[in-house]
């Protein structure tokens, strides 16, 4: 191809011309056949007319230079696997096949083989035992001196364990997962284990297995603040042997609460069996599906599947009930024309209804304290909150009155002592949001007060004298409440906003802490770790700790959704892959993010 096509175009009306693309003339190519098209005339009108292109054209010779054979025969050549290119390609493979749950042997898939061979033919697609020998273990080691960067200046460290059984594979996993809080105060997390448990899960194993976790990282117990974990009697004796500060999961508590208030009362148990055979026969037979499809269609409303309860999860009984209710119309005229196993009758129907507006404030607190940046300051107000919504009298208790009382004593059973532990109580306090307002009486909060005082008394930080006056209070933003649980925080919130404080003269570090509770509570919805990094000059030494206290999550729900992960990576399709290699995969699936620039 001659080089003179950098200067013109084929005309697109008429392709016995080119176009000039320095000054728009259009030229013949040579007549109107085209095994008669030449480029002379436009050699000559660039000659002529644009003197500086044409000495550009005769410099480069006036033809494109075609490549030699060598250099043709290099190009098909495969590149080494050394090569930076081919480095490159390997590692994006690696964390492909991390990040998003594909086996290994897809590297050997024909689809996936000729797609690479389309986008870099040159590139030798490594096998799947060089990417497991080589590669996973190279990123793993990246991922990994990554996170012991992140941990070298950390104050405390909060950790969540579990352990998951696989149900399609002979492999046991104990998780271990870190969250702390940065210089920064910004909330950090990563996976640190998933280490595989052999033989049986007592508790001196679950013990010696943490042990050896901890020594792989480094990780001395001083610098570990509070291991949250499930109820299990095993894992509580395993925390308490490695001499660890641990707390059950808060949200497996409530799962136990939410269990004895709906199994005492019989009427409940009963309409809850029977709603549940009714999503049985549905989910057994899609025929029957169709047919309530189709009366949703005939009723306007929209064709929703009703949703099956699993046992072990509350709430999933609580959506049940839900989808129950919003399919009762169409339900009723199902059972009027074919036959379910069972009915429910007019007072199971009111009394599920009843149910689920007492479960209500349960759910959407489970909700909450599951999220990811929920803190271990959260739990003493949502007792408080729950007790106060479940000591209400309404005119909707009838019938429900014996559920709403025993939940109400179940709640305090289970948390009998949650007010004598400085964990939740320091926390507590230190969280902006919620200070002293949320304590059952003034009695406890001059006690976790005190706790407070302890530990201040270990900080040596020096106050700036800039520091000691009193800061403009902050005015509340309110906002509109959207469910009976915020209706009824704002409204300790507003009780406690005019509470006294200490009428003694803050001496030392203590002017901070007089200080701070001074304040107006910031609004609920506003980030506490957010408050300590802007006000972490005003008070140094309660900004210190609260780095510590405020790390600590108040659920083990890290190390679930860690699990729901390797489902996706153990499952019938890679039913055979090692404990270790599970490990290095989702150890690099949750952390390989990480090492991403923001």
């Amino acid at each position: 191809m001659s080089a003179i096509w950098k200067y013109f175009q084929v005309n697109e009306d008429d392709k016995s011309k080119a176009v000039c693309k320095i000054c728009q003339s259009k030229l013949s190519r040579g007549g109107t056949n085209p095994n008669s098209y030449n480029t002379s005339n436009l050699i000559k009108h660039l000659k002529t007319q644009h003197d500086a292109e044409h000495k550009e054209f005769s410099h480069g010779g006036g033809k494109l230079q075609q490549p030699t054979l060598p250099q043709t025969l290099k190009k098909r050549e495969k590149m080494s696997r050394d090569s930076p290119h081919a480095i490159k390609i390997t590692e994006a493979l690696t964390q492909y096949i991390a990040l998003d749950d594909q086996p290994l042997s897809v590297v050997e898939n024909i689809g996936f083989r000729r797609l690479l061979s389309v986008l870099e033919p040159r590139y030798e697609i490594p096998s799947r035992q060089y990417i497991t020998d080589r590669e996973l273990p190279k990123l793993y080691d990246f991922v990994k001196r990554h996170i012991q960067s992140l941990l070298q200046d950390v104050s405390a460290i909060s950790l969540t364990t579990d352990i998951w059984t696989s149900s399609v594979s002979p492999v046991s996993l104990i998780s271990l997962t870190a969250q702390w809080v940065d210089k920064y105060f910004t909330l950090q997390r990563a996976v640190l284990h998933a280490k595989h448990f052999w033989g049986s899960h007592t508790s001196q194993a679950i013990a010696d297995v943490f042990d050896e976790m901890l020594r792989k990282w480094g990780v001395p117990k001083t610098l570990i603040h509070v291991v949250l974990h499930d109820n299990a009697k095993n894992m509580i004796k395993a925390m308490t042997d490695a001499g660890l500060q641990n707390l059950p999961c808060f949200a497996h508590t409530l799962q136990l609460v939410v269990n004895e208030g709906l199994l005492v009362q019989r009427s409940v148990t009963d309409a809850v069996a029977i709603g549940r055979k009714i999503v049985r026969h549905f989910k057994h037979s899609t025929l029957a599906y169709s047919r309530l499809e189709d009366i949703q269609l005939q009723l306007n409303q929209p064709t929703k599947r009703l949703q099956q309860d699993v046992q072990t999860r509350w709430n999933s009984t609580f959506y049940m009930l839900q989808s129950l209710i919003e399919q009762k119309r169409a339900l009723g005229i199902y059972g009027s024309e074919h036959e379910l196993p069972e009915n429910l009758a007019a007072h199971q129907w009111a009394l599920l209804e009843k149910t689920v507006v007492v479960l209500a404030p349960f759910e959407e607190l489970t909700r909450k304290v599951s999220c990811s940046d929920a803190l271990a300051s959260d739990v003493i107000p949502a007792v408080t909150v729950l007790l106060r919504i479940l000591n209400r009298e309404t005119e909707e208790d009838q019938g429900i009155k014996t559920m709403k009382s025993t939940l109400a004593a179940a709640v305090k059973r289970r948390f009998t002592d949650m007010e004598k532990i400085p964990l939740y109580c320091i926390a507590t306090l230190l969280d902006p949001r919620y200070k002293y307002r949320f304590f059952s009486n003034v009695n406890i909060a001059i006690d976790a007060k005190e706790m407070l005082k302890v530990e201040l008394q270990s900080v040596n930080t020096g106050e700036p004298k800039e520091n000691l006056e009193e800061p403009p209070a902050r005015r509340l933003r309110m906002t509109q409440a959207s469910s009976s649980l915020d209706r009824v925080f704002e409204e300790i919130t507003e009780e406690q906003k005019s509470s006294s404080q200490s009428h003694a003269t803050p001496v030392g570090v203590a002017i901070q802490l007089e200080t701070y509770l001074g304040e107006t509570t910031i609004p609920r919805e506003e980030n506490p770790l957010q408050f300590w990094g802007v006000n972490k000059m005003r008070f140094p030494a309660l900004a210190k700790i609260s780095q510590r206290y405020l790390s600590a999550p108040c659920t083990s729900v890290e190390s679930e959704r860690l699990f729901s992960s390797v489902s996706h990576i153990i499952n019938e399709d890679r039913n055979r892959l090692s404990a270790a290699n599970a490990e290095m995969l989702l150890f690099l699936k949750k952390n390989l993010p990480l090492t991403f620039l923001k």
